[in-house]
């Protein structure tokens, strides 16, 4: 185990040798989920640049596995943009509640993507810890599904994810990375709080028509 003052020197470290683009990446990251907390549709853009440099980012430190799967947040984040906008002459989709079907497919998202990730993680790469992260990537798939669908959720889905991923950080030794995704945590916890606000006031307006 290391000590408090190691890995604060850790963190330092990691800090001095971060270079440019990673801190866009990460600020990039940061902007999407506060704008995901107010309810902005700028969040797409801004994950999708977020993504994009990140791809190229482990694609340079030979990262394959972990590009392709930000390659899928890509692909959501542009399902989510054309999903939340639908047609210009249609409101756009409302905040909801999972319904029984919706919580099926969270279930199959989340099994199947830990199966395939588990197997290729264990036996395509090197990585010591398979199972740990096949389980950050798969809740996180199902939560990112779920903000897509604007549903209150996806909160719970990216939490349980932040909050696996955290421990997961430190034992690989990146800190800095921790410290973000606590932060994440922090946001996901006030997202959560305010999509449940926007809900009830809602339901609050229909109850007084």
């Amino acid at each position: 185990m290391m000590a408090i003052h190691e890995w604060w020197y850790l963190m330092l470290k990691q800090v001095a040798e971060t270079d440019w683009l990673q801190w866009l990446a990460v600020a990039l990251g940061v902007a999407e989920v506060l704008l995901a907390k107010v309810n902005n549709i700028w969040l797409y853009p801004a994950g999708i640049a977020a993504t994009v440099l990140s791809v190229y980012i482990l694609l340079l430190a030979g990262l394959y596995a972990e590009s392709l799967l930000n390659g899928y947040y890509i692909v959501m984040s542009i399902y989510g943009w054309w999903y939340w906008i639908k047609k210009k002459n249609l409101p756009p989709v409302k905040i909801s509640t999972c319904s029984r079907r919706d919580w099926i497919t969270v279930a199959g998202i989340i099994a199947g993507s830990f199966v395939i990730l588990a197997l290729l993680l264990k036996n395509f790469t090197p990585s010591t810890v398979p199972l740990w992260d096949a389980w950050v990537s798969a809740t996180a798939w199902a939560g990112m599904w779920l903000l897509a669908k604007r549903k209150i959720e996806n909160w719970i889905l990216l939490n349980v994810s932040n909050a696996f991923g955290v421990p997961l950080l430190f034992y690989k030794q990146l800190p800095l990375f921790a410290a973000l995704t606590v932060i994440l945590f922090v946001i996901g916890v006030q997202g959560y709080i305010q999509w449940r606000k926007i809900i009830n006031a809602e339901k609050a307006a229909l109850i007084k028509i």
